[in-house]
């Protein structure tokens, strides 16, 4: 159930103010791509002029923001009226260090939730929203790489790692990484109009702003290829894990013959391609059963498989357990999740 309150946005074409909360150790790339996103928004050119958009760093006793990886932000205000923002941002720190707790930063917050701000958790950001109150009945956007530290810690949130944010009115959530742009551009398309946000993305040398709803890359390779034509073929595969590719089609695409491919593949990794695109697929399969709370039938579909009774056959076959069965262990407490990086599938490792 998704919660819902009123608050007023700016109208299209007035000035967007962000407010940055930075917190400890706070990843940099999801901060530097949404406050790029804005600056190159504010102004003509590259002029860095705060017109269209102003934003603001914060702390909670004005100290310098220092990165996950070292660097600093400087200088930094103590946290300001949260009704100068049209949007608070907070950015979450590496997760080793859940016991430090920045009970400032979680007041302001709540306080700002109080006066109807709209707030937007970036990366781990999310944490922070939820340690403060603000989740409670509502989806959230997480990293599938965080999805079951979320799930231990929170038990009773609803993190959603199948996508790339969530705009729930009053409460915005992203996975971080590169698609803190995407959030940003869609944030500035909607307030300052579609052009704004496309010359963003363009200087950025980014395609077209993804929606929210754009799935998150999978891990379901792993592991350095060496051969170019086959790495090229599994490239192919990993871009149609919702269907089946056949080799003709594959090898035309590569620019080879059927024949060279499933030499190349055997040699290479010691399987024909039909059944490497189908440990694939099925790897795809364990992600969404760990990773996302769709059914057993819509992920047989997202994989590739004609039925869902075919995709339990193919799915047992691998991992000596239906679908069913991994996804109700993997819920147990307590329990180890499969790792699709380092899955076994009829006695072979994951690439």
């Amino acid at each position: 159930m998704l919660a819902s309150m009123t608050f007023n946005r700016p109208s299209q074409g007035e000035p967007l103010s962000v407010g940055f909360v930075l917190l400890h150790r706070f990843t940099l790339l999801p901060f530097a791509a949404f406050v790029d996103c804005l600056r190159l928004a504010a102004d003509e050119g590259d002029r860095s002029r705060q017109l269209r958009c102003h934003w603001t760093f914060m702390t909670s006793a004005g100290q310098e923001a220092v990165s996950s990886c070292g660097a600093a932000v400087s200088p930094c205000l103590s946290f300001r009226d949260p009704t100068e923002f049209d949007y608070i941002v907070v950015i979450g720190g590496v997760q080793d260090e859940r016991d430090r707790v920045d009970t400032t930063a979680l007041a302001y917050l709540r306080q700002a939730a109080g006066a109807g701000v709209p707030l937007v958790g970036l990366c781990t950001g999310v944490f922070a929203l939820i340690q403060a109150g603000l989740m409670k009945r509502r989806r959230c956007c997480v990293s599938w790489y965080h999805h079951r530290d979320m799930l231990q810690r929170f038990p009773a949130t609803q993190p959603v790692a199948d996508r790339l944010f969530i705009d729930d009115g009053d409460r915005l959530t992203c996975a971080g990484g590169a698609a803190a742009a995407d959030l940003a551009a869609y944030l500035v398309e909607r307030h300052l109009g579609k052009a704004w946000a496309m010359k963003s993305m363009n200087i950025m040398l980014l395609d077209e702003a993804r929606a929210g709803t754009h799935p998150q890359p999978q891990p379901v390779v792993f592991g350095k290829i060496e051969d170019r034509l086959v790495r090229r073929a599994i490239t192919l595969l990993e871009q149609h894990l919702g269907e089946v590719v056949t080799i003709e089609v594959l090898a035309e695409r590569v620019g080879t013959s059927r024949r060279n491919l499933e030499r190349r593949f055997r040699e290479t990794l010691g399987v024909s391609p039909q059944k490497f695109s189908r440990d694939l697929r099925l790897r795809y399969g364990v992600w969404l059963l760990h990773y996302t709370g769709k059914s057993i039938t819509e992920i047989g579909e997202r994989c590739g498989f004609a039925d869902t009774a075919h995709f339990s056959r193919q799915f047992r076959g691998a991992f000596d357990m239906t679908p069913s069965e991994m996804r109700k262990r993997a819920g147990e407490p307590g329990s180890d999740r499969v790792d699709p990086f380092f899955l076994h599938i009829e006695g072979r490792p994951a690439l």
